[in-house]
C-alpha cells in the first residue's frame, strides 16, 4: 500500500502544464519542494528515483528554471530549500545532507538493542517523528506506541522522522506485560535518579510520557525507576523529545 506521502506526489504528477501554471508562484514552489523531499526519501533507501526526477525536469522547463544534477547530493539539498524560499515556508525541520551523512555512516548495519520505547500518551507528531529519528540513529530499540500516541501512518511523523520511520520497529498493537523489565521512566520527580548515576541493565522498557502531563499515572503504578536529566537553570524540564535524545546517548555510551 502506498503511504500518504506517496499519494501526494503521485497527485503532483497529474499536473498539466497549463494547470500547473494557473498556479501561484508560492504554490509552484511548494508542488516542486514536496517532490524533491520525495526525491531525496527515496535515495535515502536506495530505491528508484529516475521518474520522479523525470517529472520535476519537466515542471522546470515549464517555469524555466536550471536543471540541477541527480547525483549530487548538496546540490539537491540546496534546490529544496531554494523551493522552500520561494513558497515561504519555514518547517521545523527541513535539513537533508545532515540525515544522509548519518543514515549511510559506517555504523549503518549496528543492529538495534533489545529495549523497547514505551510513547505513553504523546500528543505531538513532531516529537515522535524525532524520537523514531534517534531511536535509529542509536539503535536504541523497538518503539510500542499507545492509542493516544501518532503512529506511522500519520503524514508529520513521517516527515519530521526523514525516513527514519521505514527502518525502526514500531508497533500500536501489543501486551504492555510482553516488554521489558524493568519498566523505567524518564520524567521529574523528587524520586529520581540522574541519568549520569543510573545504570542501565542489559535489557529494559523506557517510557516517555505525555508533553504537559508527564507519564500517566496508570504508568507510574507499572514503573520500576524513575530516571531524569539534571536540570541547571530555571526550568524544570525540557522537551520530551530533546531529552529522550540525551537519554539515549546516555544508554549507547554505557552499552559501548
Amino acid at each position: 500500500m502506498m503511504n500518504i506521502l506517496q499519494k501526494k506526489v503521485m497527485s503532483n504528477q497529474t499536473f498539466t502544464k497549463k494547470k500547473f501554471l494557473k498556479l501561484d508562484i508560492k504554490k509552484q514552489h511548494k508542488k516542486l519542494s514536496e517532490i524533491i523531499r520525495q526525491i531525496y526519501e527515496k535515495i535515502l533507501l536506495k530505491q528508484y528515483t529516475e521518474h520522479l526526477f523525470n517529472h520535476y525536469f519537466q515542471i522546470c522547463n515549464w517555469i524555466g528554471i536550471d536543471l540541477i544534477n541527480t547525483e549530487d547530493l548538496k546540490e539537491i539539498s540546496d534546490r529544496y530549500h531554494f523551493h522552500l524560499k520561494k513558497a515561504d515556508v519555514s518547517l521545523k525541520e527541513h535539513n537533508l545532507l545532515p540525515v544522509l551523512r548519518s543514515i549511510d555512516g559506517k555504523n549503518k548495519e549496528l543492529p538495534f538493542l533489545e529495549n523497547a520505547i514505551y510513547l505513553d500518551g504523546l500528543r505531538s507528531a513532531f516529537n515522535v517523528g524525532n524520537i523514531i529519528r534517534t531511536v535509529e540513529a542509536l539503535r536504541i530499540g523497538k518503539i510500542y506506541f499507545d492509542e493516544r500516541t501518532p503512529f506511522i501512518e500519520n503524514e508529520k511523523v513521517q516527515k519530521t522522522s526523514m525516513g527514519s520511520y521505514q527502518l525502526t520497529k514500531c508497533e500500536n498493537q501489543f501486551d504492555l506485560k510482553d516488554l521489558p523489565r524493568p519498566f523505567i521512566g524518564l520524567d521529574t520527580s523528587d524520586k529520581s535518579i540522574s541519568i549520569h548515576e543510573f545504570i542501565f541493565p542489559e535489557k529494559f522498557t523506557l517510557i516517555l510520557g505525555n508533553e504537559e502531563y508527564g507519564i500517566s499515572n496508570k504508568m507510574l503504578k507499572e514503573i520500576d525507576y524513575l530516571i531524569e536529566i539534571p536540570m541547571l537553570g530555571f526550568k524544570n524540564s525540557i522537551n520530551v523529545a530533546s531529552a529522550f535524545a540525551i537519554c539515549s546517548n546516555e544508554i549507547r555510551r554505557q552499552k559501548i
